[in-house]
């Protein structure tokens, strides 16, 4: 449910999400990577306490909400077109298109660039071609660090079963049954931020919530892991492109 509150002339839209499973009585915001506000909050919180606490961080989020919409304005949409900007597991490339190949297209890593060879300069054809090659290197990637994360945490005994879907505005989810679901795009992310993305998902196995509890979790297992948090969100509107 999208409520809002004031402040100064502006109005704070945000979204309650009432959890069954939070414990805790506090109230968590989050300010998402594309601007929206989300409010968890026990299942028992009065509209009343929802508001309350959200007015009282009205300054923070108003601050945050800013900053991403300062981001999105500076973004241009891609043309896949050769010598746009390109990220891979946090290196920037130069997009190279070679046209007048033979199909099926094909993509490589050459030096500084990123080759896509296709039969004709298609930006359809570009794109087509860039997605299915994140997505393979997701799978083999991250499925492998997955793997090796999980064998460092006692709670999890063998690694859980995963599946790559493209989002616009997630990293990551976990299942109640313990399912992972990751967007191929994070693979253009910095390592240290993968590993955030990765450690927060598998803490979920344990902890189904957002709860302090879960957050100790990462602290014990990331120290500092809101450093990585704060530059996957600063680069999230040009990986999620």
């Amino acid at each position: 449910m999208t409520q809002g509150v004031r402040y100064g002339d502006q109005l704070v839209r945000y979204t309650v999400r009432r959890r069954t499973e939070r414990k805790s009585s506090r109230v968590a915001i989050h300010v998402e990577p594309d601007g929206r506000v989300l409010v968890d909050v026990p299942e028992g919180a009065s509209d009343r306490q929802v508001r309350a606490a959200v007015a009282a961080r009205a300054r923070w989020i108003h601050g945050h909400v800013s900053a991403v919409r300062q981001r999105l304005a500076q973004v241009l949409p891609r043309e896949y077109v050769s010598g746009e900007s390109l990220l891979y597991l946090g290196r920037r490339y130069r997009l190279k298109v070679v046209p007048g190949t033979a199909s099926p297209p094909g993509v490589r890593l050459r030096g500084g660039y990123v080759e896509v060879a296709v039969e004709r300069r298609s930006p359809t054809l570009v794109r087509t071609a860039l997605n299915a090659w994140y997505r393979a290197k997701a799978k083999a990637l991250l499925s492998a660090r997955l793997e090796e994360l999980a064998a460092t945490l006692r709670w999890v005994r063998t690694p859980p079963p995963v599946r790559f879907q493209a989002m616009k505005v997630q990293w990551g989810s976990c299942s109640p049954a313990g399912r992972l679901t990751l967007n191929p795009h994070l693979v253009k992310a910095p390592r240290e931020c993968i590993d955030y993305v990765l450690l927060h998902e598998l803490c979920h196995l344990r902890e189904h919530n957002h709860s302090r509890r879960f957050y100790r979790m990462l602290d014990m297992h990331m120290p500092r892991w809101q450093r990585r948090k704060s530059r996957l969100d600063a680069l999230a509107e040009n990986l999620l492109a």
